[in-house]
């Protein structure tokens, strides 16, 4: 895949051969003509597929060479489709897990999203360091994570009605607008946007490491932490860190899409689908948990 693109996508074995079998020459002769180890060349035998075979008439040959190049599917390459599949298929695991957090209790419910929270994190960690896929691993995750969002989702929707709703409007709104851009060419993952990016979540991963802690110890009462204790200019600070976090998972969904193109240039075997699937999942749960959050601080000031 890219180099310097979805951590998720570095490391993997992408390196198998792309290249299309040899030509097989004549019987008796090497690619320049002449006969093996020293034999003279054997005149009359066919010179590779460009000869018609023992057996076949005029149609048939001509049949064979009018049939279309072997696609994906038949060389056993990823392709633009085997992503899409399986990318909907971990969604849909999202969704049955987040499914299940809306018909059982709230106790239990909120027991389930601590489970998804940590399970995932294992998981994703898991499935990030792996040299190969395993989709059982990868279908685990995301319908961890959906236990995480659905939990998550009903606190916050209880809290704030509708929130969930916008915030999953707004994922898919976010997707929508930042492929559009990448197929137009007009946003590209440049190694000058990967060292802003690299900037940028280093520091955003040392502020939700202190206001978590500040949280937990009771530091901050606000369920948000600094997000809603500060305010600049009378905005809380977690606007401006919501805002920024959203940037920078719409930039995280560039770098999947710029991995996924690579590996589809480069003849990536069809199992690293899987693989592309589980960077676009991982990408869209991080939208979304960013997007409810900054809608919750948005209507907590209301």
């Amino acid at each position: 895949m890219a180099l310097g693109g979805n951590p998720i996508f570095n490391g993997k074995n992408f390196r198998e051969a792309t290249q299309a079998p040899p030509v097989p020459q004549a019987y008796g002769q090497n690619q320049y003509g002449q006969g093996a180890y020293g034999q003279a060349p054997v005149m009359d035998a066919p010179r590779g597929w460009g000869a018609q075979q023992p057996g076949m008439t005029d149609d048939q040959l001509q049949q064979m060479y009018n049939r279309p190049a072997a696609g994906p599917v038949e060389t056993g390459r990823m392709s633009y489709d085997d992503v899409i599949v399986r990318t909907a298929i971990c969604l849909g695991a999202v969704m049955a897990g987040a499914a299940v957090t809306l018909f059982v209790s709230m106790p239990l419910a909120s027991l389930l999203m601590i489970v998804g929270a940590l399970g995932g994190f294992v998981l994703a960690m898991v499935n990030t360091f792996k040299k190969q896929p395993s989709p059982a691993l990868i279908l685990a995750y995301a319908g961890l994570e959906g236990f995480f969002l659905g939990g998550l989702t009903r606190i916050l929707d209880g809290m704030y009605p509708g929130v969930g709703l916008q915030a999953v409007i707004g994922t898919l709104s976010v997707f929508a607008v930042t492929l559009l851009l990448f197929r137009s060419g007009k946003v590209r993952a440049t190694p000058k946007a990967m060292r802003f990016f690299m900037i940028a979540m280093i520091g955003y991963a040392v502020f939700a490491l202190v206001n978590m802690v500040m949280v937990w110890t009771g530091a901050v009462q606000s369920p948000f932490g600094l997000s809603t204790s500060i305010e600049i200019m009378g905005i809380p600070l977690g606007v401006f860190i919501g805002i920024l976090a959203i940037g920078l998972a719409a930039f995280s969904l560039i770098m999947d899409f710029t991995s996924i193109e690579a590996g589809v240039r480069a003849g990536a075997p069809e199992r690293f689908a899987w693989t592309a699937a589980f960077g676009l999942t991982v990408t869209l749960v991080w939208l979304y948990v960013e997007i409810i959050r900054l809608l919750s601080i948005l209507r907590g000031e209301e």
